[in-house]
């Protein structure tokens, strides 16, 4: 980073800091006789994010590679780990040169140099120490509970699918920084959440106070993206992604049709999904389909989605007379 400290024009862009998520199933789900399935993906995609960072601090070496305009590298006693001056990087972490040479998502290195695979490795860096933690707090909190219901295929599926969605949204809107973390990964796992509820509708109790929550904690941290420094197309991308990935991956059965082997052979069972599902299931695929479609398209012909929508730039920083948007 040659100018400006971390989250600068040019700098990198942060994909926030979450807020732990809980899912909130157990005062409201009417359990069934599902099987509770065994976690373990999400632990290793926490372990896999702390190794990669530890490798980027490896790689950054700041002892070596700082010439100590912006101050002396922080926690010297780490040696290669030491962390950039805090001028450069306040998050504790390398500086924005190793991310992008790591793979940071940068708009000009995916268009012009036609380096798509940063849309998906941007997803496993992170700008510091702060950064890290508050993501993989947040992956414990919402990921875990998702996978012992539903399983790693899903979950595995809607955390990768939706930090691509984050990538491609903020790639289309943010062309003049560098963008890194799981924060996009993040919101689509809590936007599963809420399109699970939804879909799911009729075997929750209490539906309100869970739809509610839900909705509470989705604007909060939605809320938290239009502070600067923070990307919150990637928050927006990833949410929506998995918004509808939870229409198409996490539909139950009704509980009629859980329980019909307890029904006397005369009743009449119920049909394993409602009409409801079904459309939910169909739209949402539909607008998964064009909706990458249409977003990939427009980025690899090097479009600007600015141009498309002039207010949508208020949707990632609001200026104040306290600070001033870069996007």
């Amino acid at each position: 980073m040659a100018n400006g400290d971390l989250e600068s024009r040019g700098g990198t862009k942060s994909r926030g800091n979450d807020f732990p998520s809980p899912y909130y199933s157990s005062p409201y789900y009417a359990e069934s006789t599902e099987t509770q399935w065994t976690s373990w993906l999400v632990p290793l995609i926490v372990v896999a994010n702390v190794a990669m960072f530890v490798g980027i601090m490896f790689v950054n070496n700041c002892p070596k590679n700082n010439f100590g305009f912006e101050g002396d590298c922080v926690a010297r006693f780490l040696g290669r780990l030491s962390f950039e001056p805090l001028k450069e990087n306040p998050l504790f972490g390398p500086s924005s040169s190793t991310l992008e040479k790591m793979g940071g998502l940068e708009w000009n290195k995916v268009v012009d140099e036609h380096q798509g695979w940063r849309l998906v490795t941007c997803v496993w860096l992170h700008a510091g120490v702060i950064h890290l933690l508050a993501n993989m707090l947040s992956l414990v909190f919402i990921g875990i509970r998702l996978e012992q219901q539903f399983g790693f295929v899903r979950v595995g599926l809607i955390y990768l699918l939706s930090g691509l969605g984050g990538s491609i949204l903020s790639s289309l809107f943010i062309q003049s920084s560098i963008s890194v973390g799981a924060s996009g990964a993040l919101f689509g796992l809590l936007g599963a959440m809420l399109s699970e509820l939804l879909t799911n509708w009729t075997i929750y109790a209490n539906k309100a106070a869970a739809l509610f929550t839900l909705v509470i904690i989705v604007v909060i941290n939605l809320a938290v993206g239009i502070l600067p420094h923070v990307d919150n197309f990637a928050h927006i991308g990833g949410f929506l992604t998995g918004f509808l990935l939870g229409f198409v991956l996490l539909l139950r059965p009704q509980f009629g049709w859980v329980e019909r082997q307890h029904l006397p052979a005369e009743a009449r069972v119920k049909s394993k999904y409602t009409a409801y599902q079904y459309v939910f299931w169909m739209i949402a695929l539909v607008l998964l389909i064009v909706g990458f479609a249409v977003g990939l398209v427009m980025l690899f012909r090097g479009e600007n989605a600015n141009d498309h929508c002039s207010w949508c730039h208020y949707l990632s920083c609001v200026p104040t007379s306290r600070w001033k948007c870069n996007n």
